[in-house]
């Protein structure tokens, strides 16, 4: 298990976001990637090695996760 210290982390939200708090923030900080909920930035975070992130990040973009079509 690896130490991680999210207050030296960079929180930046999706440009998409629109200003909004309903987003996830993401932080690169070393070899890990860090989330976080934006209205919730003290409640916790989850953290991904790059190749999680990665994963994660091809399956968004492939629409694994798409919610529109589950309703």
């Amino acid at each position: 298990m690896f130490d991680v210290d999210p207050t030296r982390a960079d929180f930046r939200k999706s440009s998409y976001s629109e200003g909004g708090n309903g987003c996830v923030e993401a932080a690169g900080l070393g070899m890990f990637r860090l989330l976080r909920d934006s209205k919730n930035p003290n409640g916790g975070f989850l953290s991904l090695r790059r190749g999680e992130w990665v994963a994660l990040v091809t399956e968004i973009k492939q629409g694994k996760y798409d919610l529109d079509e589950a309703l």
